[in-house]
């Protein structure tokens, strides 16, 4: 990575195609150009190979356990385990779809044809804005409950279902406008190599990551982090009989376990997505700024697909019924294992 700084004397011809990076033309004044470079193509595919191979067998694992765990739960009319539901089928979406994005980043090639690619670069972002949602949901539920707990006696099962149908109708158009503002010169060409559209003008750029931002990011920010100090000024209540502290302190748990993850996966994405579009849009000319964000950004995006490695944290830690079935069927299978071992010796005496 180098910038080139040209004298006025000397005008060299501008080389569109190195070694797969893009090439940026930032005019500083009228008598210096400068040449600006990218990150290569090397660097971001070695790096989304990596992180998806990271996180493709513990989240396909976890998350498999887990919503089968869950789905089990849900028969018994547990209220809070909906949302965990609708989460656990939000990361199991998006990590049945890693093998095919690996293999792209390792051969940079796309065989699977443009409807695939699309799917396929949608299915992340509605994992993204979907586990927003439910992890909103999930924190909101649990300090409504705990304020007002005649609302919880009252509250119904299928309300939980009829938001959960509302976020994925609303997730799910709102993140149309990724796949579709994507074109691409190559039918090999995929994913991170898909060019972005231009928009008209300047405006409608800053205005969609505006309203991107508000109500996929910093909407729910405040959401959680209020949920987050609401539930642990509970516990400061001196007057509290312990059964309802022991109740405050799992609800606590689980919302600052949403709070974790919010702040771990998704802040650092869309601080620099921000960043990030205002580069695309020619906002942002300065060189050394450019790359850094350029740099940047693909770090952040790998960061916000671990949520699906750490949303089964959640269930685990926040749920004393998932704890249970769990050490149930942990176990059995350790008690089976035993059994066989015997049976096997007591054979061979």
């Amino acid at each position: 990575m180098r910038v080139l700084n040209h004298s006025t004397d000397v005008t060299p011809p501008i080389d569109f195609a190195l070694s797969g990076t893009t090439t940026l033309v930032l005019g500083r004044s009228t008598n210096a150009t400068y040449n600006c470079t990218e990150p290569g193509v090397t660097f971001q595919h070695s790096l989304y190979a990596v992180t998806y191979t990271i996180i493709f067998i513990p989240g396909l694992l976890t998350n498999s356990v887990a919503l089968w765990v869950l789905c089990k739960l849900s028969t018994k009319q547990k209220k809070n385990v909906v949302f965990m539901v609708n989460l656990a089928v939000a990361d199991l979406a998006h990590v049945l779809s890693l093998p095919l994005r690996i293999y792209y980043y390792i051969n940079y090639m796309w065989p699977f044809g443009s409807f695939i690619c699309q799917f396929c670069f949608y299915l992340k972002y509605l994992n993204m804005y979907a586990s927003i949602c439910f992890l909103s949901c999930i924190s909101v539920q649990r300090c409504l409950f705990l304020m007002c707990p005649f609302k919880a006696k009252a509250w119904k099962r299928r309300y939980d279902l009829t938001i959960c149908v509302c976020v994925w109708i609303v997730a799910g158009a709102a993140c149309l406008p990724f796949p579709l503002m994507r074109s691409s010169q190559s039918n090999n060409a995929c994913f991170t190599d898909l060019s972005i559209k231009k928009l008209d003008n300047k405006a409608n750029s800053v205005g969609m990551v505006t309203v991107a931002e508000l109500f996929g990011f910093l909407i729910p920010l405040s959401i959680i982090v209020y949920c987050t100090w609401k539930t642990k000024s509970s516990l400061q209540d001196c007057h509290t009989p312990l059964q309802n502290t022991i109740e405050k302190q799992k609800a606590l748990r689980m919302v600052a376990t949403c709070a974790i993850v919010f702040f771990v996966c998704f802040a650092p994405y869309h601080v620099m997505f921000l960043f990030f579009m205002m580069v695309k849009a020619e906002i942002i000319k300065d060189c050394s700024i450019r790359q850094g964000i350029l740099y940047l950004h693909p770090f952040c995006l790998s960061l916000a697909s671990l949520n699906c490695c750490f949303n089964p944290i959640l269930y685990f830690f926040s749920t004393s019924e998932f704890q249970g079935r769990i050490s149930r069927h942990s176990s059995l299978a350790i008690r089976a294992r035993l059994m066989s071992k015997e049976s096997t010796c007591s054979e061979k005496d």
